[in-house]
């Protein structure tokens, strides 16, 4: 899976983002889950004792820029809340 976004993430917007590069895999993460829509990854700084972030592969640079095609961001949510986003690292 992570061959399939590997380098490309980095390329959608002009200024790679810290969170494409996560992606892309051009920089180190702790990463808990990944799918075709989202990736979890530990917070290098935690601010409570289970603190994570679940971002979309495909970048939306803020909530206003979001289209209809986007629905399915939810998709991330529902991960985390379902608890796929454990302290054990799997992939689908």
């Amino acid at each position: 899976l992570s061959d399939l976004f590997e380098g490309k993430a980095s390329k959608r917007f002009a200024a790679p983002t810290i969170f494409s590069k996560v992606i892309d895999k051009s920089i180190p993460a702790d990463i808990i889950y990944e799918d075709h829509m989202c990736l979890a990854f530990r917070d290098i700084s935690p601010q409570a004792p289970v603190h994570f972030l679940v971002i979309p592969r495909i970048p939306i640079p803020r909530i206003s820029a979001a289209e209809d095609a986007d629905a399915e961001v939810g998709h991330f949510l529902i991960q985390g809340k379902k608890g796929r986003c454990s302290r054990t690292p799997r992939a689908l």
